[in-house]
């Protein structure tokens, strides 16, 4: 397993709410609203582990400048990470 995938998997493993958040988006494109309805996560908090994630190159924001209604996304590392945590559920 290469080593980006792994540090990854142990970021997103060692926080519940990073978890979440990241099942959440999948393979969909959601806002910050929509990640803490569907996560029942305070909205400030997703914020926060948004721009954690992002800067771990597990999500991305697809329209940084707008500074309501950003849409967020996984990367192609984030769509690994799940796709190798969902394999061991």
């Amino acid at each position: 397993m290469e080593k980006g995938l792994v540090r990854t998997l142990s970021l997103l493993k060692s926080s519940e709410y990073r978890l979440k958040i990241v099942k959440a988006i999948g393979k969909g494109t959601l806002t910050p609203s929509e990640i803490a309805h569907k996560t029942n996560i305070r909205l400030n908090h997703v914020s926060m582990f948004l721009k954690e994630l992002k800067e771990n190159d597990i999500v991305k924001c697809l329209n940084e400048e707008t500074k309501k209604g950003r849409l967020y996304e996984l990367t192609e590392l984030g769509k690994n990470a799940i796709t190798k945590l969902n394999e061991k559920s």
